[in-house]
């Protein structure tokens, strides 16, 4: 490329062209050069370089003014006059003439070429260091949409120079140690999608709250993409599991959560955008349907593996045609440098009023006095260690949240301003809480927590918690597989790190309660519904075909996501195992139960599967599951049936099951039983024959073979899960199964809270272990010891 060129179609561009166009443009021309052969199509444009920027600080000596602004910064001066001073030099400088007519003559090129007179363009700016790997600019700089015609353009241009000194442009290059006048900006120029008529969002090529390296996360709403990216909205989230691309007959798409989306970006009058309310109608449906979905994700794995690391990528979609493109791409520089061995982990250990909820950026938690703000102010009138509330932020509260002990916003999504911003500055945030502004009070002490799963609390008080850090390469092998007990398929990426075998316990009326929330039954009859409770199903179905079609999509997808998070290890998924007491608190469940005077033993688990009173209701559990393995392809899905007190209802179980298209052995389909009744030890020998395992539910175990009703407060210091009844049924369960060639599990708690007692199943035997997640190190450490002590013991007797 010939030097001081003033003006670069991105066609003739490349990543290495960061320090001549910036890290934006380079990007944009590198997919427009390499990759638009691959399929992915991309808005084609143009860049100013690098040269053409420093030819204007040349002009009637710009470049000496700012010096001496900047030197008056670091004699004191304030930071905002200094920043206006700059840009209004900036701004009275005329553009060389020169530089004028290469734009004006790079636009009318780029209207010819598109066949329009004055085409729509985006105008944004791209600092030459931007993206680099030690710093990012994004978003300190302006972007200008829906521009027309050579002045505005030139107006735009002209502004996006200025904007290289914003405040907080300026701050953030004195933090980093940058030379202000050693960085320099490229305007790019880029033909505009009409996503005001369609939808926009970001793609991620991880999750970028957990580092989970399988997916990939897009963000959607109605509109212009600013209003994901400023946190305007509330997205939809989607998420694709990558190893299920691969096979074009398989539906990768293991998530869809609709947003709120209440408002859009969209084209004003005279070349300007406004804001405008969204309809009922657009809040309630999904701005891309699954093949859409599919097809971003197939293009940005192309480009993560194209660049060789994970990528944050911007794309709109043009609603006069349909068509998809990527506008933007750059390197993800957040989740991706953080360890992957690392395990660093926060734990609230005290309790506190739960005042608001939302979602949770990151996992950490931070406390302090709530400082509420409607617009940024001062640094002096930010106490350092406050928790900033507000309704959502924008580039111009940076210096504000660095200072923060936590975030909290009442809108946004996870890509939102403040969600992004936060999680690189490693301070918690939750985000989209809806009433942050108006719950929490001025100066008032609160906890923020992150570390609950998905969803993001703020407390009242200073909740105490404890942090921990552990090396997971560190970690021993063992024999006995160590697996996960998980229930919250919104969390499940967040424990990828483990070195797990597997998920033991997966429980499916958790999923139910809190993804799907009506009574299954409720979803095949309605017409046994009284009018208030089918209103409130139909608001929780809208937008799905039918009842059944919103039971099958949220709890496939839910299941799916905790089987995409330990693909190909075993997922060994329960089937509902409710107690008619709690399945009655589902939305509509009440026609549907009997009242029992002792639920605990009474119509749960297999018990229900084949009777006419939940018949329909287990076919629609049957279906979700089907939908997994064989629309998803995760086979690894494992079934298992609670509760299952004959070996003649385990025929009757597994006959319905057949008939529903869960054939025990068929594509591999393994099916497990609980062993919590007693008759699951006494006839362990018959259930092996009628399934492919066993995992032993240990306090139902225990309760049944004590007679102790484990809820007692008075009969506490009866139930223990060492009495030697329960121990030697565990022994004799053990014993009958391997010889049957079946392996046997544990999941429970008491692994995690007793040592001996994981040594105790270890020399049992035992071929599997399940815990919570955040008791796995733990109890790979007891398991790994008692293995020791084993072999040592067992050579000691031969020698």
């Amino acid at each position: 490329m010939s030097p001081n060129r003033r003006v670069v179609p991105f066609a003739e561009l490349g990543r290495a062209d960061v320090g001549l166009v910036g890290g934006k443009n380079a990007s944009l021309g590198e997919m427009i050069t390499h990759l638009i052969p691959a399929g992915i199509k991309v808005p084609d444009g143009f860049a100013t370089t690098a040269d053409a920027y420093r030819e204007l600080l040349d002009t009637g000596g710009l470049r000496d003014r700012i010096a001496e602004q900047l030197a008056r910064l670091h004699e004191g001066a304030s930071l905002s006059k200094v920043g206006t001073a700059i840009r209004a030099d900036i701004l009275a400088t005329p553009l060389p003439p020169a530089l004028a007519e290469e734009i004006g003559d790079a636009y009318a090129r780029l209207a010819h070429e598109a066949g329009r007179t004055d085409p729509d363009v985006a105008v944004r700016s791209s600092a030459t260091a931007e993206d680099l790997p030690e710093a990012s600019f994004a978003g300190q700089q302006e972007t200008f949409l829906n521009v027309t015609g050579r002045r505005a353009l030139l107006a735009a241009c002209h502004s996006c120079y200025a904007s290289l000194f914003t405040d907080r442009a300026i701050d953030y290059r004195e933090r980093m140690h940058f030379d202000h006048l050693a960085v320099a900006l490229s305007v790019g120029v880029q033909l505009m999608v009409r996503s005001d008529l369609g939808g926009a969002g970001v793609v991620f090529t991880l999750d970028t709250e957990t580092g989970f390296p399988e997916a990939v996360v897009v963000n959607a709403s109605w509109g212009l993409g600013e209003s994901v990216v400023s946190g305007q909205v509330d997205p939809d989230e989607y998420v694709v599991f990558k190893p299920l691309l691969e096979n074009p007959a398989l539906n990768p798409v293991i998530r869809a959560e609709t947003g709120r989306k209440s408002r859009k970006v969209v084209y004003a009058e005279g070349g300007r955008t406004r804001v405008t309310d969204t309809t009922a109608a657009e809040q309630a449906a999904r701005v891309l349907d699954d093949t859409e979905v599919r097809r971003l994700a197939e293009w940005a794995v192309v480009v993560e593996k194209h660049y060789g690391v994970p990528m944050d990528i911007e794309w709109a979609k043009d609603g006069r045609t349909g068509e998809i493109f990527l506008v933007q791409a750059r390197p993800e520089t957040v989740r991706s440098r953080r360890s992957a061995t690392v395990l660093r982990r926060y734990r609230l250990t005290g309790t506190g009023e739960r005042l608001v909820t939302g979602i949770a950026v990151g996992e950490a938690v931070g406390a302090g006095p709530v400082c509420a703000l409607a617009e940024p102010v001062g640094l002096e009138r930010f106490p350092a260690g406050s928790v900033l509330v507000t309704s959502v932020t924008d580039p111009d509260w940076e210096p504000l949240m660095k200072r923060a002990a936590a975030i909290v916003t009442d809108h946004g999504g996870r890509t939102s301003h403040a969600a992004i911003v936060s999680r690189e500055l490693g301070v918690p945030a939750v985000v989209g809480t809806g009433e942050g502004t108006s719950v929490l009070a001025e100066g008032q002490p609160v906890t923020v927590s992150c570390a609950e799963g998905a969803e993001g609390h703020v407390y009242a008080g200073l909740v105490d918690h404890e942090v921990t850090e552990v090396d997971l390469a560190d970690l021993p092998r063992t024999r006995t597989r160590v697996m996960l007990n998980l229930a919250d398929p919104s969390a499940a990426f967040r424990w990828w790190q483990l070195p797990a075998d597997g998920v033991g316990l997966a429980r499916m009326e958790f999923m139910v309660a809190h993804q799907v929330k009506v009574h299954p039954m409720a979803l095949v009859h309605p017409e046994r519904l009284v009018r208030y409770v089918r209103r409130q199903v139909d608001r929780l179905t809208e937008g799905y075909p039918d009842p059944a079609e919103y039971f099958l999509d949220r709890l496939a997808r839910g299941v799916a996501t905790i089987a995409a998070s330990r693909w190909p290890a075993p997922v060994i998924l329960r089937t509902s195992d409710f107690k008619t007491n709690e399945y009655a608190k589902l939305v509509g469940g009440g026609p549907f139960e009997p009242a029992e005077a002792n639920p605990m033993i009474g119509w749960r688990g297999a018990s229900r599967y084949y009777s006419e009173g939940y018949r329909d209701g287990f076919a629609l559990e049957c279906r979700a599951i089907s939908r997994v393995r064989e629309e998803f392809g995760l086979t690894n899905v494992v079934v298992m049936i609670p509760f299952c007190r004959t070996p003649h209802e385990a025929d009757r179980v597994l006959e319905v099951m057949a008939q529903e298209g869960l054939e025990r052995g068929r594509d591999g389909l393994k099916v497990y039983v609980m062993a919590e009744v007693p008759a699951n030890i006494i006839l362990a020998a018959e259930f092996a024959e009628r399934f492919d395992g066993f995992s032993i539910g240990s306090n139902d175990l225990t309760q049944l073979t004590l007679g102790v009703d484990r809820d007692s407060e008075e009969l506490a210091h009866l139930f223990d899960e060492t009495d030697r009844a329960v121990t030697r049924s565990i022994e004799n369960l053990i014993t009958v199964a391997h010889k049957a060639g079946r392996p046997v599990g544990l999941c429970g708690q008491r692994p995690s809270d007793d040592p001996e007692f994981a040594a105790f199943l270890v020399r049992a035997g035992i071929d599997s272990i399940s815990v919570a997640p955040d008791s796995f190190v733990t109890v790979k450490q007891h398991v790994a010891a008692a293995e020791r002590e084993f072999v040592t013991g067992t050579l000691e007797a031969v020698a």
